[in-house]
């Protein structure tokens, strides 16, 4: 990268984060060089890992209108992630990286879902065993 190079820098403050009540600390950026497109963002993900990172890239990658999608931690000592997204024809980075999120927010919820219900079902039928042992 050049030293010259302008980068447009958006901030997104006061998402949920673990911070104490009343502060607030950035929680996403979006990096782009000057002069690029919508097409090719950067994405960085304060206080996350490598857990929202692959999954997210793969759900990502998924879609056929996305030509390329990787991460990065920037370094094992911060809790913060590079997601680069580069996209096809007309569609602006922005909208797979949004799909993305609700697609893999849908995915851990089935898999609560399914969690909880064995729970249930596994307490239900250790119920029953007891009801018939006396």
């Amino acid at each position: 990268r050049q030293e010259n190079e302008r980068l447009t820098v958006l901030k997104i403050s006061g998402l949920k984060t673990s911070m104490a009540e009343g502060e607030r600390k950035t929680a996403l950026e979006m990096v782009q060089a000057a002069g690029t497109d919508r097409h090719c963002v950067t994405f960085v993900l304060h206080e996350e890992d490598h857990t929202l990172g692959n999954s997210l890239r793969y759900v990502i990658m998924k879609n056929p209108e996305v030509e390329f999608c990787g991460y990065t931690t920037t370094h094992p000592s911060e809790s913060k992630i590079n997601l680069r997204i580069q996209t096809r024809g007309a569609l602006p980075a922005i909208e797979p990286f949004q799909k993305g999120l609700n697609e893999l927010m849908a995915v851990c919820q089935h898999v609560l879902d399914k969690f909880e219900a064995s729970i249930k079902d596994y307490k239900d039928r250790k119920a029953s065993r007891n009801e018939h042992a006396f």
